[in-house]
């Protein structure tokens, strides 16, 4: 008889199910690897994909029938982990083991349908009926309210009133026809998932060093010293990515820390959990800062001269009671003018080697830290001061030179009002300590979904270009103005910039976009790019349509009912549209907004005038194409069947609008017709361009031959480009995303590589895959030498001078050939070329990290600065302002969280994933629930100013109430799973009781520190 357990109790229960099978759960015993082994018949196919749930990027292989004949169909029967995947090593998740059961849920759409006005109900439409219908609603309405130039004569080409949600798990050569399709039309109000969940990140990481993105990778991890989790729930959230935690633990004995308001499963295997109020981890990690320096715990080689420490700052910045310098109470937006650094005569930043400047970094830093005192921090976030301590003491002993801790932090920490500068805080510790660009350091910011980080590396949101360029807004009026703008000047002498080859970057992408229109006498096509005047994020494209100013939306692979703040709001906005195309996999929320689910719900739908398409498409099972994972890897990844009935790939799809739209202007005219008609659509079907085709625009190639300074043919004219440093500013490059060159070379798909070697033990696998930019595997790895060139720790060496190049495990992130004598900095993608612990002009909310109260405080006041409560620099729009609660009416903090057999609103639909969650569930603690009188099990009532859910009621001790501020405060833990459609018993959209004001910098929603009530039903 076999012994079972969960997993095995999971195969009994969905034994109907094909290809269920203890393998295919992530559990290989020897027993079920040869039972699945029954499965893999001589005729079956073997497809190697990646996982379409979290950023993990896991390997997995899909198991077809189909003999391959014309007319056949092949079916995918079974679907188990890739035990060659550096990564996952053959894992999957309980997420990933019902893979399965999503590529063949009833919930698939297979035809295309569509809603009337007021109608209760679908009808089935055909492919040309839909994308005609589609294309005559957006051309009038473009050519309705297209605005050609704005108010000051400026052209600025820009279409405002439809909109379009980019899909974050499509493969990124589906983004790369979005971001063409959606700015040829003159969009501006264009996001993606990420401005719903890591928008922070890039806004914090890129200041602090270069790039917003993880700067390690998760092979790496198993590489630290002291691992801490805050702001995140890897083993939940990450499961086959948190098995590189357990392999530093037991590997290099490294030590766990979890700071987290629940203790969670990644808690359970700690060595330190020390909880914390939702939305106060600004103060903690300030509190750590002050700690390291009190103590001199700090590595003073790396941050003299790897750190802007030693710079000298404006005369006339300040900070005082909760304010910065340059704040206007007017507008309620800073004047960053005085967050910069003191020049010479030559431009320069001033500089005070010894420190002892009382306007250096250094000591300006010491005089703002100095109040987050160990008192401090355990009065605003309710942590035990001997909590706290033990955090700041197992993070201190990383100053060593061959010691390193990893951060690892998720929408924990993105989903706050001052998410950034809680990121920032993080940096400024990893500086100080001298942990950015060693192994085993870093901050990895785990991305949520497949390709997240794709979609944003594309530029798919409002005011972004491809390759992390900003799109110009309407005061830049020419190309010279724009350029000039966003082109940074060098202000340290001897210095990399990387960024001052914006001009080649913005040239090459013009060429990608508009291909021969584009020349030097049209600036390129300059004008025809939309120009900005505000953003048009997701909070303010629901203002829009609530103000009668947005008529359409597209989107794509998203459920922004699901997942926009505030749902009934969404709710209302939606209903307030006149058309919606609805293109996913599945039946979402999103695409029935206007059906009644009694309170899940509560709509009429005959008030509801919104003409809605559902547009069936593929799923990741079923196309070929690259993903971006967290750790920047391009996996690429190949279709194991077509997709079922009708249903389209998104390529396919958006080719066939984009044609007929076409079609329409060059028949009919319109408004302004030639952003459209010049953007380059070079593939040989329009409307069906394939990945391969896009995968080597987005790389890019020679429109003429190069040649290097001394003349020798470097590309032929039509070649594929190797690496960025060949782009030009002359027209004679072009690529769509500067950072991916190199992705799709002459030597073929690098994307598609498999070589999972790692010799050297320290998990580079740099012949797997390809991450950007040019394959590095770990960012500003040359902060892993010391200034002479020498590897910190001898142990783990990743690259070090030789004598004439920089070489070694990883490539180089700096010039090859820069010396240790020449003393370049390694920071290369900021002006300065060091690390920075004061962030200068680039975060619209401070220079440094500072606590403010999250929009609905429990305590009603700031302990720190009682006048300025909250940050006094976020966005809030009156209806919004209307609904936030206080802690009178609603006196609990809620924070919502994943679960680990659950991901987003996906998972529902899968009917293993339902089986095992079946049904909503609200976390409280012991102590409330006693005083509620609420017994597990119990259905309660959680209510904000938003509106309510109804859950089950799990009463635990993972929540355990916390003093702050001499108050006694309750968080409620909810996670944000369930709606009212899938497998799952219907539920509440958690959403439903989150509001719509978001992080100061991104607009990213507060979802993880907002108040509740919470009642026995």
């Amino acid at each position: 008889m076999i012994k079972t357990n969960r997993r095995g109790f999971f195969k009994i229960c969905a034994g109907g199910m094909a290809g269920t099978t203890l393998a295919a759960l992530g559990f290989a015993p020897g027993y079920a690897l040869a039972e699945t082994r029954s499965y893999k018949l001589i005729k079956a196919k073997e497809t190697r994909n990646n996982c379409t749930y979290c950023a993990v990027g896991c390997g997995v292989l899909l198991y077809s029938m189909g003999d391959g004949a014309k007319n056949a169909s092949d079916t995918i029967f079974h679907v188990e982990g890739d035990p060659d995947h550096p990564v996952s090593r053959g894992s999957l998740c309980p997420k990933g083991a019902g893979l399965l059961d999503y590529i063949h849920s009833k919930n698939r759409l297979h035809y295309p349908q569509y809603r009337a006005p007021g109608s209760d109900k679908w009808q089935r439409i055909s492919w040309d009926e839909a994308i005609e219908r589609i294309a005559r609603l957006m051309k009038a309405d473009r050519d309705a309210n297209f605005q050609h130039k704005n108010q000051q004569g400026t052209i600025v080409n820009r279409w405002t009133t439809t909109g379009m949600l980019c899909s974050s798990a499509a493969s990124n050569e589906t983004g790369l026809l979005d971001y063409k399709f959606s700015r040829s039309l003159g969009m501006l109000a264009v996001d993606n998932q990420a401005r719903l969940c890591h928008g922070p990140t890039v806004a914090a990481l890129a200041p602090s060093f270069g790039r917003g993105a993880m700067t390690n990778n998760w092979v790496d991890i198993k590489n630290a010293d002291v691992i801490i989790i805050m702001g995140g729930n890897a083993a939940e959230a990450h499961p086959v990515g948190f098995k590189w935690v357990i392999e530093a633990k037991k590997q290099r004995n490294a030590r766990l820390i979890v700071v987290d308001p629940r203790f969670n499963r990644s808690a359970a295997v700690a060595d330190h959990y020390a909880p914390i109020r939702p939305g106060s981890d600004a103060a903690f990690l300030l509190g750590v800062v002050r700690y390291l320096i009190e103590k001199d715990a700090i590595q003073h080689a790396y941050v003299k001269a790897y750190t802007n420490a030693a710079l000298i700052i404006n005369e006339k910045y300040d900070f005082h009671e909760g304010l910065f310098s340059g704040f206007d109470h007017t507008t309620g937006a800073y004047d960053t003018a005085s967050w910069q650094y003191e020049f010479d005569e030559q431009g320069y930043a001033r500089r005070d080697e010894t420190l002892a400047h009382p306007r250096c970094v250094w000591n300006l830093l010491k005089q703002h830290v100095a109040r987050y005192t160990p008192e401090c921090v355990e009065n605003i976030c309710g942590t035990p001061q001997s909590d706290f301590l033990t955090v700041c003491e197992m993070l201190a002993t990383t100053s060593a030179q061959n010691k390193t801790t990893s951060f690892l932090y998720a929408l924990g920490w993105t989903h706050h009002t001052i998410g950034g500068q809680i990121i920032r805080g993080a940096a400024i510790i990893q500086l100080l300590l001298g942990n950015i660009g060693m192994p085993g350091g870093g901050i990895n910011a785990l991305r949520g979904h497949s390709n997240v980080q794709g979609y944003t590396d594309l530029g798919l949101l409002s005011q972004s270009l491809p390759g992390y360029m900003p799109l110009p807004s309407e005061k830049q009026t020419s190309l010279a103005s724009y350029l000039k703008a966003v082109t940074p000047t060098t202000l340290r002498a001897g210095e990399v910039n990387y960024w001052q080859n914006t001009p080649k970057f913005f040239i090459s992408l013009m060429k990608s976009l508009y291909g021969d229109n584009a020349t030097v006498d049209n600036h390129w096509g300059y004008d025809w790019l939309p120009k900005w005047d505000k953003s048009y994020d997701v909070t303010t494209q629901a203002e829009l349509m609530l103000d009668g100013k947005m008529n359409g939306y597209i989107v794509q692979g998203f459920n922004p009912l699901a997942a926009f703040p505030d749902k009934n709001k969404a709710s209302r906005a939606f209903s307030s549209l006149k058309y919606m195309v609805v293109i996913d996999p599945l039946a979402t929320e999103s695409a029935c907004f206007w059906q009644n689910e009694g309170e899940f719900n509560d709509v009429n739908s005959a008030e509801i005038q919104t003409e809605v398409f559902r547009l069936p498409s593929s799923c990741f099972a079923e196309e070929n194409g690259s993903i971006a994972n967290s750790s920047r890897w391009l996996q690429w990844h190949q279709a194991a069947a077509n997709p079922p009935g009708e249903a389209l790939h998104d390529s396919k799809i958006l080719g066939r609008l984009f044609v007929r739209l076409r079609q329409l202007y060059q028949q009919e005219g319109g408004a302004t017709p030639e952003p459209l008609l010049n953007t380059h659509w070079p593939y040989l079907d329009p409307a069906d361009p394939l990945p391969e085709e896009v995968a080597r625009e987005s790389n890019g190639y020679a429109l003429q031959d190069l040649h290097d300074e001394q003349g020798n043919l470097v590309l032929k004219k039509g070649q594929q480009l190797s690496s960025f440093a060949q782009l030009r500013d002359d027209g004679s490059t072009a690529s769509f995303c500067w950072i991916y060159a190199g992705s799709w070379t002459e030597q073929g798909n690098q994307m598609a590589l498999r070589d999972n070697a790692d010799p050297s033990g320290l998990g580079a696998v740099s012949g797997w895959a390809w991450a950007w930019p040019a394959n590095r595997r770990i960012l500003y790895n040359r902060a892993s030498a010391d200034p002479q060139g020498k590897a910190w720790d001898p142990q783990r060496k990743l690259i070090e001078w030789n004598g004439s190049a920089w070489q070694g495990l990883d490539v180089p992130d700096f010039p090859v050939n820069s010396a240790p004598e020449q003393q370049v900095s390694p920071f290369i993608m900021l002006p300065d070329g060091v690390g920075h612990l004061f962030s200068l002009n680039k975060m619209v909310d401070g220079p440094f990290p500072e606590h403010y109260e999250p929009m609905e405080s429990p305590i009603g006041t700031n302990p720190l600065h009682p006048a300025v409560v909250s940050s006094p620099v976020v966005r809030v729009f009156a209806r919004d302002k209307k609904a936030l609660g206080s802690a009178r009416e609603f006196p609990y903090v809620a924070t919502t969280y994943s679960i680990t057999e659950l991901f987003r609103h996906w998972t529902k639909h899968a009917l293993l994933n339902a089986i095992a969650q079946p049904e909503q569930f609200v976390e409280i603690s012991e102590q409330l629930a006693q005083a509620k009188t609420i017994q597990a099990g119990d259905m309660i009532k959680v209510s904000s100013g938003r509106g309510y859910i109804k859950a089950r009621a799990v009463v635990t001790a993972r929540l355990q109430p916390l003093t702050i501020n001499g108050k006694q405060v309750e968080t409620i833990g909810i996670p944000c799973h369930w709606g009212f459609k899938g497998a799952t018993h219907k539920g509440f959209l958690a959403n439903t009781l989150t509001h719509s004001i978001g992080e100061a910098n991104s607009q990213t929603p507060e979802y993880k520190a907002f108040l509740v009530n919470v009642e026995k039903v």
